[in-house]
This record gives C-alpha cells, sequence and structure tokens, in this order.
C-alpha cells in the first residue's frame, strides 16, 4: 500500500509531467513548421519549450525521490495518469475533441489505478 505522501508525491508529478506536455504542445502551435536545421533553431528560441523542459527536469528529481521509497514496479503505473490528465487538458486548453473512446480508456486507466493502489 502507497502512503498518503507518496500519493500526493506521485499525484504532483503526474501534474508537473502532464504540463510539461501541455506546453510542448504550445510551442509546438507558437513555431512554424520544423523542416530545416534553421527551423531547429527557432525553435530553441521559443520560451514554451524552455519552460517544458525545466518542468521535465523537475518532473525527474521528483521522480528519484518518489523511487527511493515506491517500488518502480508500481510507480511507474501511475504514469498512466497522464494518459487522463493530458487528453481532458488538451481538449479544455486547445479544443482538441474527445470521444467516447477517449472515456473508456479514461475510465480503465483509473480503475487500475485504483486496484494498483489499494
Amino acid at each position: 500500500m502507497i502512503g498518503k505522501e507518496m500519493l500526493a508525491a506521485l499525484g504532483l508529478y503526474v501534474v508537473i509531467l502532464s504540463s510539461g506536455q501541455l506546453l510542448f504542445k504550445k510551442a509546438a502551435l507558437s513555431t512554424g513548421t520544423i523542416s530545416a536545421l534553421a527551423d531547429v533553431r527557432m525553435l530553441f528560441q521559443n520560451y514554451w519549450l524552455w519552460l517544458a523542459l525545466i518542468l521535465y527536469g523537475v518532473a525527474t528529481v521528483l521522480w528519484v525521490a518518489i523511487l527511493q521509497r515506491v517500488p518502480l514496479s508500481t510507480a511507474v503505473l501511475f504514469n498512466a495518469l497522464c494518459f487522463v490528465l493530458v487528453p481532458l487538458s488538451a481538449a479544455f486548453f486547445f479544443g482538441e475533441g474527445l470521444g467516447w473512446r477517449h472515456a473508456i480508456g479514461i475510465t480503465l486507466i483509473v480503475s487500475g489505478l485504483v486496484v494498483v493502489a489499494r
């Protein structure tokens, strides 16, 4: 069983990773199509990309701290919450569509995590 403190840490980790994904999308939308080396250089001038990379760095440090206390085989399953949070956030922030398949998938993911977390 995972304690409340570790559940909170795992939740924070998922929020940080998911936020990074949203920032990567924002970077993609605010940069022209990447088709040449010059385009890649332009991407590295995008502050949304840098913010996403910083969040991923913070998430990595938190992940290592989590793995000192939670077995990898259990902790890694919580990464699946990103598959819940990111599509819901993408629908809200970017107007991306969600269908019934998303709803079923999200329900299955959450159900599986409830089983694992107990």
